[in-house]
């Protein structure tokens, strides 16, 4: 029997490099039986006006039909649009220690950097276990500082079991890009640090970001360790095996800048990302479009996840 894929992502903001290699193209290559979400309970702990939400929400939809996903083989849809995954949080946190959300990643990196927590943000893993939990799914493409949350899943569907009976399938994981995708400050690409390369981003706004990634001051004449500079390790995302092994030559041999590289990495943004910025030029101007899969995909995902919250209800005894 084929494996069921799911993942979200959350509408917090125009989708960047990371989104793209560390999910979408994963999501991408693994359409049928897929379930993918637009996280937007999830983005409430960050966004919290009304026509941004929307606004974000339509483009995590255009950005993933644009980047190649086919809603006739993989349901898109609103994580709003199935509020059973809400109860199953419910169900969920009734068996879950509260020291196991402490040490979330995502929570205590948020709080080391001061940025401020809610409750809501504590709990993130949970309702992302319900998420997950709610379609039955059995593979979560995720990035490799991502595999905690499919562990906490686990282990609370596991705890659930464990004292209601057979109730949720445990997930797996799929890893997408080996390590996180750099942003331009060399740390992991992120809206919330602002470090992040939008996908669609293009023009002079995109040349700006590009030509600002952080490097060291080594001079233009002087040999380059390609391992350790951001610039190369995102054009590897783009470039060919040859076109790795030739950029690593010119870094090594000398007389080739940083901007250099940086003008390289553009090139290959631009070549990779054009056909997509078309398409998703045609969904903006089409919303009803986008519209309809989004809606269509609530009802698809919404009938699976109504048999798994009456399924955990009767086994908990609320019906």
């Amino acid at each position: 029997m084929a494996k069921r894929f799911l993942s979200g992502i959350q509408p917090s903001g125009l989708l960047h490099l990371g989104n793209y290699f560390g999910a979408i193209r994963k999501h991408v290559e693994n359409q049928d039986d897929a379930y993918y979400f637009i996280a937007n309970y999830h983005a409430l702990t960050t966004v919290q006006d009304a026509d941004q939400m929307r606004r974000n929400t339509f483009d995590v939809a255009a950005t993933y039909l644009a980047c190649g996903l086919d809603p006739d083989r993989a349901v898109l849809y609103r994580q709003s649009d199935v509020p059973e995954v809400c109860e199953l949080m419910w169900l969920l946190l009734t068996v879950t220690g509260a020291g196991l959300l402490e040490k979330g990643v995502s929570y205590k990196e948020k709080k080391a950097r001061g940025i401020s927590t809610s409750a809501g943000l504590l709990a993130y893993p949970v309702l992302q276990a319900a998420d997950i939990l709610a379609v039955d799914a059995d593979i979560v493409p995720v990035g490799s500082d991502q595999v905690q949350h499919i562990e906490f899943a686990r282990d609370m569907a596991a705890s659930f079991n464990h004292r209601y009976g057979d109730v949720f399938r445990l997930p797996g994981y799929q890893l997408g890009t080996p390590v996180p995708v750099p942003g331009i400050d060399g740390q992991k690409m992120s809206k919330s640090y602002d470090n992040h390369i939008p996908i669609f981003l293009r023009g002079k706004a995109l040349k700006k970001r590009v030509m600002g990634i952080k490097t060291d001051s080594t001079p233009v004449e002087a040999p380059k360790d390609p391992s350790a500079c951001t610039v190369f390790a995102l054009y590897s995302l783009f470039a060919t095996p040859a076109e790795r092994a030739a950029m690593a030559e010119n870094y090594r041999g000398g007389d080739y800048g940083y901007g250099h590289a940086k003008l390289a990495l553009l090139d290959q943004i631009n070549a990779f990302f054009g056909p997509m910025r078309e398409r998703r030029d045609y969904y903006q101007q089409h919303p009803d479009q986008v519209e309809d899969i989004l809606v269509e995909g609530g009802k698809k995902a919404r009938a699976v996840a109504r048999r798994t919250t009456d399924r955990a209800r009767q086994a908990c005894g609320m019906a």
